[in-house]
């Protein structure tokens, strides 16, 4: 566990906690939530500090609202949605500073919560250095700071990291936080071997530098979605219409080189489900990677034999962390290599540490019925990302030691 003060360090009763959350969920046209994961998981810490005497004012952003006031962006439908949660009233602020907040915070009473409006439609979360006096107008609304946003402690923002400065010996970890490093430290600085890593999505341009740092701690580094094709590129294997980043071929060829030299044996598809156009009703053939895909059609999916290989493989896992879809999920037909990883990671629930990272990871377990399996559903994306790069991140290094 981090040497860093937690929330059950701290004596809450008749305090006003500040409670930085991660209530980033997804909304549909009608401002209904879709997803509640991210609320339901802070729930925690929030029922702490409400059972043991405090009162509870909740930060949080959502979306990308650009430094503007976006009503399609506010927290409202979180303030209703934690309050049936809950079964209690959830008050909700229309801003995160000024006097009327001032007010409100004031007037809290032990039990009660209060939701603050969206951090982001103020430019200074953001960009902390060229305003510090907004860190300063949250903090003076609480007595104690928590934070319990593990998906935004790798962004060095106003609320998760200025803030603190203004809490010394008071800034603490929510039980989610600590949650999730328990889990991503146990895979990551001190896993049981052998360790597997499964790395997909679009990119590899985002995925590098903990592609890079896998390849010294893992044992093993599974390689699917739509960053394989720039490494079959870098082999000069034809992509077809593939997408690839055409600028990280050389790097691609230095992690494979340093694979071949002794590191983490890393595993590219055998073959891919290929496909002319993204569409349920695209015609799909199954190819060789090494063999190449055709002019006019590009990489959908991991094929049956990679399906096969990466099953055997991640059944002689102790520790395995996984992180985005290995093929076009989203298409039911495209969905089969994502399907299958999950089936196989779900299979070793009791005989190994499985973390998923990222929320189209964690969309496919959850559609697959699998999460009850699965060790650990990590909350954040980048976040786990960086922390398996880095061993740390910016939002847990500013929090109180503890004594």
């Amino acid at each position: 566990m981090i040497n860093k003060l937690s929330l059950a360090d701290l004596d809450v009763r008749g305090k006003k906690v500040l409670m930085r959350v991660d209530f980033n969920v997804p909304l549909d046209k009608q401002a209904n939530i879709t997803d509640d994961t991210r609320i339901a998981a802070a729930l925690p810490s929030i029922r702490y500090v409400l059972e043991h005497g405090g009162a509870l004012i909740l930060m949080s952003h959502m979306g990308r609202p650009k430094d503007k006031r976006v009503p399609e962006m506010s927290l409202a439908p979180c303030a209703k949605k934690l309050s049936s949660l809950l079964g209690q009233e959830v008050l909700f602020a229309q801003d995160c500073i000024g006097p009327s907040v001032t007010e409100q915070a004031k007037q809290l009473k032990a039990g009660q919560i209060l939701l603050l409006e969206n951090l982001r439609f103020h430019r200074s979360e953001e960009h902390p250095d060229e305003d510090p006096t907004f860190a300063q107008a949250l903090a003076q609304l609480g007595d104690l700071y928590v934070d319990d946003a593990f998906g935004t402690a790798h962004r060095a923002h106003s609320s998760t990291a200025a803030i603190t400065r203004f809490f010394p010996g008071k800034a603490a970890a929510g039980f989610l936080m600590e949650k999730e490093i328990e889990f991503l430290g146990s895979a990551v600085l001190n896993p049981e071997r052998p360790f597997y890593a499964i790395i997909g999505g679009a990119k590899i341009s985002s995925k590098l530098g903990v592609i890079k740092s896998l390849l010294s701690r893992a044992d093993v580094l599974l390689i699917g979605g739509g960053m394989a094709y720039t490494f079959l590129k870098a082999q000069g294997i034809p992509i077809g219409d593939s997408i690839h980043e055409d600028q990280f071929l050389d790097e691609a060829k230095e992690i494979l080189a340093a694979s071949a030299q002794g590191k983490a044996r890393l595993l590219l598809p055998l073959d891919i489900v290929v496909a002319q156009s993204l569409n349920a009703e695209a015609q799909t053939l199954t190819v060789s990677a090494s063999e190449g895909i055709p002019n006019g059609f590009e990489g959908v999916d991991i094929g049956p034999k990679t399906i096969a290989l990466f099953s055997e493989e991640i059944k002689k896992a102790k520790t395995i962390f996984w992180n985005g879809p290995l093929g076009v999920f989203e298409i039911a037909k495209f969905a089969q290599g994502t399907n299958s990883i999950a089936k196989a990671m779900a299979a070793l629930s009791t005989s190994a540490t499985t973390v998923v990272g990222g929320g189209d990871s964690i969309a496919a377990v959850q559609a697959a019925g699998l999460a009850r399996q699965i060790s650990h559903l990590s909350t954040g994306g980048g976040a786990s990302l960086e922390y398996l790069e880095f061993g740390t991140l910016p939002g847990i290094e500013a929090l109180s030691d503890r004594p």
